[in-house]
């Protein structure tokens, strides 16, 4: 007798029902026009992972003002009226085939490298990331050491991230989720090494969440009980994969505490291009996403390396998880979902995927073959 996957079971985050608990990760694909304005390609993008049978599509990190946030040439905006009608063609193509979709908003901080104001990079400490900058995204060389910003700095931003959201909405969108993972803005407020300041925004990690939490809570106040607020957060990040939170799952708590406190609909934690076994551990048993669920009641959705299926279906029954996103799996596999029910192989992974425009040619060729 045959078992289902417990992925393809329903699931909810908060008030939106999922046909499964398939998610598309947020991935930076760099295809928008220069103005941020999404294209046409892209809506061929989203759409295929929504007939491929993925139950919540989340978008590749948007920009949330046009003065500090963009992070990368080619990035999409969620600042204009333009982005917005052209949001809504994608949202509408996405909802037709049966999938919610979910805004990610991102604002590069420190590690902007494609915006007018690169001269200026904004952050909560005057520190320089380490690393370098990417030149898959038109960067070269060390990061340059981004200015501190002050309590109006900060309130712009919060504002920013508000009324990207109600754009969001507007634009069609199930939902938002602010991008508070991978080295970007908000992470530099919740990480000890890059953020160094010494008033209620700096110190404990009391403190250095409460950027975060004031970013969901402005967005929660703004939109109301009913939308979707996620939040995505991880330990490493695009210019420092091995980073773990200091006081392991004592921070954690804390984060995560906070941020179920300031309206939060779900907790998405990353894994930046390692497998989740690999990052998921605390201390001892604990696994990070298992404590994110205990301790706050949210459902939370994991990531990394869950187009292994074994794996998958061990993150949702052993109650790590409630739902797992996928990012390369899918670049590989826009119908994942749709090949496990039909009990298909997956393709391989190949890394030429992971170039915008042939990811994007990619999909077109899949939607124009499983129609």
């Amino acid at each position: 007798m045959s078992t289902i996957h417990p992925a393809l079971r329903p699931e909810r985050l908060g008030k939106l029902e999922l046909a499964n608990r398939f998610a598309v990760s947020p991935m930076t694909r760099v295809s928008a026009a220069p103005d941020g304005t999404p294209t046409a390609e892209m809506a061929d993008y989203y759409q295929a992972y929504a007939r491929g049978e993925f139950a919540l599509v989340i978008t590749e990190g948007t920009y949330t003002d046009a003065l500090h946030s963009q992070g990368y040439t080619n990035q999409p905006g969620i600042v204009s009226d333009a982005h917005v009608a052209a949001w809504r063609e994608i949202t509408g193509r996405v909802h037709a085939a049966g999938s919610a979709m979910v805004l990610q908003l991102m604002h590069g901080g420190a590690l902007s490298q494609g915006n007018r104001y690169r001269d200026d990079r904004l952050a909560p400490s005057a520190v320089p990331p380490r690393g370098e900058m990417m030149p898959e995204y038109g960067g070269h060389g060390k990061w340059p050491t981004p200015r501190a910003m002050s309590q109006a700095d900060i309130d712009e931003a919060v504002s920013g991230f508000v009324a990207s959201a109600v754009r969001a909405r507007a634009a069609g969108f199930d939902g938002v989720e602010v991008h508070g993972a991978n080295g970007y803005l908000v992470d530099q407020f919740l990480t000890d090494y890059t953020n160094r300041r010494d008033d209620s925004y700096g110190g404990p990690v009391a403190n250095r969440v409460r950027f975060a939490a004031d970013v969901v809570a402005a967005i929660r106040a703004e939109v109301g009980p009913e939308f979707c607020v996620g939040i995505r957060l991880s330990q490493g990040k695009v210019n420092d994969f091995t980073h773990r939170w200091a006081g392991g799952v004592h921070d954690a708590e804390i984060t995560f505490s906070a941020l179920a406190d300031a309206g939060a609909t779900y907790l998405h934690i990353a894994s930046e291009g390692r497998d989740w076994i690999e990052t998921a551990r605390l201390d001892g048993d604990v696994t990070i996403t298992g404590l994110a669920r205990r301790v706050t009641g949210l459902p939370v959705i994991a990531n990394g390396g869950m187009h292994d299926l074994g794996q998958a279906a061990q993150v949702l029954d052993d109650g790590h998880a409630d739902v797992v996103s996928i990012g390369r799996g899918a670049l590989a596999n826009p119908d994942l979902p749709r090949r496990l029910t039909r009990g298909l192989p997956l393709e391989a992974f190949d890394h030429m995927m992971l170039q915008p425009m042939a990811t994007l040619s990619n999909a077109r060729q899949w939607r124009q073959v499983a129609v």
